[in-house]
């Protein structure tokens, strides 16, 4: 098989496919009783022109039955004057009429018999017709039933294209949401951990560092000594820690020496 061949066959099996994914049954089956009723009325102007037909030959048939009795009598009055020649000439014309009204009697014989069949084929016709109108409108009845409930059970289960669609629409957006999540934790921990530099703030050198270390230390001894402080009543710090001051006993070792010196 060619190329062209192959082709040609996958672009027909395309079309194929296409079409019946764009057809609709419900229009398939009224553009079929269109076409039925198309060729009804068809039928029934046949049959009317049958019938015209009939009716002009039968009018014709009774011009001349007319012209044949005129004959007729024109052929005894002219026998009774004693003309027997034009009483011969009458009856030799309405020998002619008489064979024309012959043929037309055949031709009206054929064209009833004829307008009888068109007239039982219409009524035929026209019940086929009927049945297939009740059964058309039930088919489509179902089918749009069934294309409903096919819509919303898709709608449930999810399984339609359209819901597939925001379906895949919300997992990549939780997916993206997640990466950016991760992103910047991983960012953050990177940030704390000195790995990366603060893009906002302002590169320090190792002297920067040590001196602000100097002055978090600073800050501790200062409140260290305050609390003193307050503990010693209003003591200068610096003579506490001069006079070595002892520290204050335990509250439990306090009260048991008190006890024994009761006893004593």
């Amino acid at each position: 098989m060619g190329i062209l061949q192959r082709m040609s066959m996958l672009f027909r099996a395309k079309a194929d496919k296409a079409l019946d994914r764009a057809e609709d049954p419900r229009e398939t089956l009224d553009y079929s009783y269109k076409k039925q009723l198309d060729l009804l009325q068809k039928v029934r102007r046949g049959v009317a022109d049958v019938a015209t037909s009939r009716k002009r030959i039968e009018v014709q048939m009774t011009q001349l039955q007319g012209q044949s009795d005129k004959l007729q009598e024109q052929a005894q009055k002219a026998l009774s004057l004693g003309r027997e020649d034009l009483a011969r000439e009458a009856l030799t014309r309405r020998s002619g009429v008489s064979n024309q009204i012959a043929d037309l009697q055949s031709q009206h014989e054929a064209l009833q018999g004829e307008e009888e069949k068109l007239s039982l084929a219409a009524q035929r016709l026209q019940a086929k017709v009927e049945s297939f109108r009740t059964k058309k409108e039930t088919i489509k009845a179902n089918y749009t039933a069934a294309e409903a409930q096919t819509r919303v059970g898709e709608a449930f289960s999810g399984i339609s294209e359209e819901m597939s669609d925001v379906g895949m629409a919300v997992q990549r957006a939780e997916d993206k949401t997640q990466t950016m999540q991760a992103r910047a934790g991983a960012i953050d921990e990177l940030l704390a951990s000195g790995a990366l530099e603060d893009p906002t703030g302002t590169a320090k050198d190792d002297i920067s560092a040590e001196l602000d270390q100097l002055a978090s230390t600073s800050d501790v001894e200062m409140e260290l000594s305050r609390m003193k402080g307050e503990i010693s009543g209003g003591a200068d710090p610096k003579q506490l820690e001069g006079q070595g001051a002892e520290p204050a006993a335990d509250p439990q070792t306090e009260a048991r020496r008190q006890r024994e010196e009761g006893q004593l």
